[in-house]
C-alpha cells in the first residue's frame, strides 16, 4: 500500500472502490430501487431489445447479449472512475504508473473487446450461433425444422394470460402449457414439460421477506430434464405460491426429503373449506340444468352449488340462492376468503358471504358438491 500511496490516499480510495463493488453489484443484481429507477440493462437498452411481450425468445438473445458486453465494461470502468477521482495515480499516462495498473488496464481493455467479438460470433447468421438458439435447437422434434421454429412456439405460448410467472426483474420462472423457463443474466433455461421430472430438494425459511415484512419460506425445486443434451436447472421460489405452480405443471413435483412445507393462509382457509364442503350433502342438478365451465378460472367445470342447508333462518343471515351451478370449488372458497376480515382469519369458516353472482348471503354448509 505504501508503494502507491499514503495511508490517508489509501482510505479514500478503498472508500471509492467499495462504492463501486456497490453499485457494480446492484447493477448485475438490480434492487428493488435500482428497477424503479430504471437503472437496469432492459431499461436502458429497451429500444434494442424490442418486446418480450412479443418476442419472447429475441427479447433475451438481445438481453443476455447486451448484458455480457454491459458487464464486461465494468472493470474499464472502475480504471476510468478511480482516474477521475485520483488524478494524482495518473491513471490516463500508462507510460508512468505501476505495472499493476498497466496490467489492470490491459484486462480492463481486452474483456470488453473479447465479449464484443463474442456476441458479433453470435449474431452471425441471426443468432444461429448465441447459446439459447443452440439450446432450442436441440428441442426441435423434427430434424428438418430449425430453432426458429421452436421459438415461435414459446412465443405464442408466452403471450397468453394463463402462464405461470414468478421471481423479480433479472431472474423469472414462467410455466407456459408446454414449456418451463429460467431466466438469468446471461442465459435462460428452457425445457419442454413432457421432458422433464421435478424434486423438492431443499428449503429455507426466512424471519422477513423483503416483499411484506412476514415470515416467508422460500423452496429449492431441481428441474431434471431427460433430454441429455439439454442442461437441467435449478428454480427458487416462494411456498406460497407452489400450488399455482402445479395446477400449470404436467408432471408432479416430488417430495422425496419430506420437506415441510407451510402452506399461506389462504391454502390453508381453501384445504378447510374443501374438507367441510366434502362433508356437505351432494346436490343433484335436474336433467334440464347445464353445467358449464367455471366463469371464475375458466379452465375447470363447475362442480358446486349454493343450496341452503343451514338452519340459520334470521334476518340478515344465508337466504336460498336460485343461480345455476357456475364456480368451481376453488374459486368458490377464494371468492368466500376474499369476502371475510383479513385481519380475523379464525373466523372465516364460521361467516358469511354474498354469492358472487346474486349476492344472496350463504355460509360455507350452503356449498354442495354437484352430483355425477
Amino acid at each position: 500500500m505504501h508503494s502507491f500511496f499514503s495511508r490517508s490516499e489509501g482510505t479514500v480510495y478503498a472508500l471509492f472502490t467499495l462504492f463501486y463493488i456497490f453499485f457494480s453489484a446492484c447493477l448485475v443484481a438490480p434492487p428493488t430501487e435500482f428497477i424503479s429507477a430504471g437503472l437496469t440493462v432492459q431499461n436502458i437498452f429497451s429500444s434494442f431489445l424490442g418486446s418480450e411481450q412479443m418476442h419472447f425468445v429475441y427479447y433475451h438473445i438481445r438481453r443476455t447479449t447486451a448484458t455480457m458486453i454491459v458487464h464486461s465494461l465494468l472493470p474499464l470502468g472502475y480504471y476510468i472512475g478511480l482516474g477521475l477521482f485520483a488524478p494524482e495515480l495518473q491513471l490516463f499516462f500508462p507510460w508512468s504508473t505501476h505495472t499493476v495498473w498497466n496490467i489492470f488496464l490491459a484486462i480492463s481493455v481486452l474483456l470488453p473487446v473479447l465479449f464484443s467479438l463474442l456476441a458479433l460470433y453470435w449474431f452471425k447468421d441471426k443468432w444461429n450461433n448465441h447459446p439459447i438458439a443452440c439450446q432450442l435447437s436441440y428441442l426441435t422434434n423434427d430434424p428438418s425444422s430449425s430453432w426458429r421454429s421452436v421459438a415461435s412456439s414459446i412465443d405464442i405460448e408466452f403471450r397468453r394470460v394463463d402462464k405461470f410467472t414468478t421471481g423479480h426483474h433479472g431472474r423469472r420462472l414462467i410455466v407456459t402449457d408446454s414449456w418451463i423457463m429460467k431466466t438469468s443474466a446471461y442465459f435462460v433455461n428452457i425445457a419442454h414439460q413432457q421432458d422433464i421430472h421435478l424434486t423438492l430438494s431443499g428449503s429455507e425459511e426466512h424471519e422477513i421477506s423483503y416483499e411484506n415484512l412476514t415470515p416467508a419460506q422460500f423452496l429449492n425445486i431441481h428441474v431434471g430434464v431427460v433430454n441429455r443434451k439439454i442442461k437441467s436447472f435449478d428454480v427458487r421460489l416462494n411456498a406460497t405460491e407452489l400450488g399455482d405452480l402445479k395446477e400449470k405443471l404436467q408432471s408432479p413435483v416430488r417430495n422425496a426429503r419430506n420437506i415441510v412445507i407451510k402452506q399461506s393462509l389462504s391454502d390453508q382457509f381453501l384445504e378447510a373449506f374443501r374438507e367441510q364442503v366434502n362433508m356437505n350433502p351432494p346436490f343433484t342438478p335436474p336433467p334440464s340444468m347445464e353445467v358449464e365451465n367455471c366463469i371464475g378460472c375458466m379452465q375447470k367445470m363447475a362442480n358446486v352449488k349454493l343450496h341452503k342447508l343451514c338452519d340459520n333462518m334470521d334476518s340478515g343471515d344465508c337466504v336460498p340462492c336460485y343461480c345455476r351451478p357456475m364456480w368451481c370449488l376453488e374459486c368458490m372458497g377464494k371468492w368466500f376468503a376474499s369476502r371475510q376480515d383479513q385481519h380475523q382469519p379464525e373466523g372465516w369458516l364460521s361467516s358469511k358471504s354474498p354469492c358472487p353472482t346474486c349476492r344472496a348471503k350463504f355460509c360455507v354448509l350452503d356449498v354442495c358438491h354437484i352430483k355425477e
